[in-house]
């Protein structure tokens, strides 16, 4: 196993990393990354056992309905590179028995890949979303063939890569790629059928990111996202070599969207799981505002509030009902029920909007314009603010004010807005999850209560 220490050296391998326009030649020495890096290396030292064959605890398939719970609940607590990794494991681990009737090699490669990452403690991202070009085309019509990441090589010890994939988070801070399709392809499409492992630091590998880590040096503005911001990348792939080892899919069209299939499973249960602690965050929020504002007893308040407490319950009992219907593999590890994740993750997406509405609502305007703990602690404006700043008698200036900034934080201002994004498309936008919940909905009893209801069957 790597220490925090151990993992945080690893990161200086010759990767090329970007943001925003700069070359970042040392990934601890940038602010925005070194927070989330650390982050990781606190996760890593967490779990660090010096055992001769210690391995990490978490990051194992499940091999009961009760360790998927407490995995889940305890993954969510950790950070974003833990929870991309174990579900880069769990995407080939359940894809792998669905390759059965293609060539052994395949699933002899998985198998032999994820007991080596388990065995090197490396943390994996997960790189599925092609930039796509014009999204009216298959990848076979675009005007630029590299939309969509293919194979424009085929060597005697591997293929070569070309292409991006978007919207990576955590990448500049792994060690190793994930690479498969964003979409099932058709014959004539071989080369984009392609489901690989790349080094972060192989030749030709590019990460362009991004971030939502806060600009303001003080970080008492943004109490929330400073200690959860994460790079989120576009990553290059420039003909990019990668030995057969690596490759777990090439040109097969047939199984394409298994790996994709797979990984929406995974993902979309790992992000229920946070939307519940989330929704949980969102209904505290909006009771503690609406008490610091002199509100708690205010009818309509309280109806918000019970609304958001509604959907807040009703995310975890999907979560539950995701769990508890677990299935098993061949193999004995497990995997969440497709209707239940993917109905509640649906649900939790389409209604985070409503749920932030309410709770700036209920908040008010101060939540972008309160003065900051700076301003309290300026001798000439202290007493402007802790006068004007003081709404109820049981709450102080300073309280209010953090609550406020701490909502903007979560829900108003840079990191709001990444999860209000991402939580409509991680995992596949709201149509995939309607598609797979149309999947395994069952539609015959429903139809069966109807005609029974309409009588439709009683002269049979």
């Amino acid at each position: 196993m790597l220490t925090g220490e151990q993992y945080l050296a690893s990161l200086n391998d010759g990767r090329t990393t970007y943001l925003h326009g700069r070359r970042v030649d040392d990934v601890l020495a940038e602010p925005a990354f070194a927070v989330p890096a650390k982050a990781i290396a606190q996760g890593y030292d967490n779990c660090y056992s010096d055992g001769p064959d210690a391995v990490n605890p978490y990051i194992f398939a499940p091999r009961s309905i009760d360790e998927m719970r407490s995995r889940t609940e305890v993954l969510t607590g950790m950070d974003m590179a833990i929870s991309v990794t174990y579900q880069s494991l769990m995407t080939l681990l359940t894809a792998s028995p669905k390759l059965a009737g293609l060539d052994p090699v395949y699933r002899e490669r998985i198998q032999a890949y994820v007991d080596d990452a388990i065995a090197r403690d490396i943390r994996i991202a997960e790189c599925i979303t092609d930039a796509k070009g014009d999204r009216s085309l298959p990848p076979g019509k675009q005007r630029d063939p590299d939309s969509y990441v293919r194979v424009v090589d085929r060597r005697h010890d591997g293929v070569v890569i070309r292409g991006a994939k978007l919207h990576i988070t955590a990448a500049a801070l792994c060690h190793e790629h994930l690479v498969m399709p964003t979409k099932a392809m058709k014959p004539g499409e071989e080369d984009y059928a392609i489901v690989c492992a790349v080094p972060a630091n192989a030749p030709g590998v590019r990460t362009i990111n991004t971030t939502f880590h806060p600009a303001n040096d003080d970080n008492r503005h943004f109490p929330v996202s400073r200690l959860a911001s994460m790079p989120d990348a576009m990553v290059v792939y420039d003909d990019v070599f990668v030995p057969y080892d690596r490759v777990f899919l090439d040109g097969e069209v047939s199984m394409a969207a298994v790996f994709a299939h797979s990984l929406g499973l995974w993902e979309r249960l790992g992000g229920l799981t946070f939307m519940v602690r989330q929704a949980d965050e969102l209904v505290g929020f909006a009771q503690l505002i609406a008490e610091a504002n002199g509100l708690g007893g205010v009818s309509h308040i309280r109806e918000k509030i019970d609304e958001m407490s509604i959907h807040a319950t009703l995310l975890r009992a999907g979560l539950e009902a995701a769990i508890a219907n677990a299935r098993s593999t061949d193999e004995g590890f497990f995997y969440p029920d497709e209707l239940f994740t993917n109905a509640a993750k649906y649900q939790g997406a389409a209604q985070f909007g409503v749920m932030v509405r309410h709770l700036h609502d209920i908040g008010g305007g101060a939540i972008l314009t309160a003065p900051t703990i700076g301003d309290l602690e300026n001798q000439e404006t202290r007493g402007y603010v802790e006068k004007y700043m003081t709404a109820s008698g049981d709450v102080s200036a300073e309280d209010r004010i953090r609550l406020f900034h701490a909502i903007r934080d979560a829900t108003a201002d840079a990191y709001g807005g990444w999860h209000l994004v991402t939580n409509l498309q991680s995992g596949g936008g709201l149509y995939a999850q309607r598609i797979v919940t149309r999947k395994h909905f069952d539609m015959e009893r429903a139809k069966g209560y109807a005609r029974e209801a309409a009588g439709l069957d009683d002269g049979e």
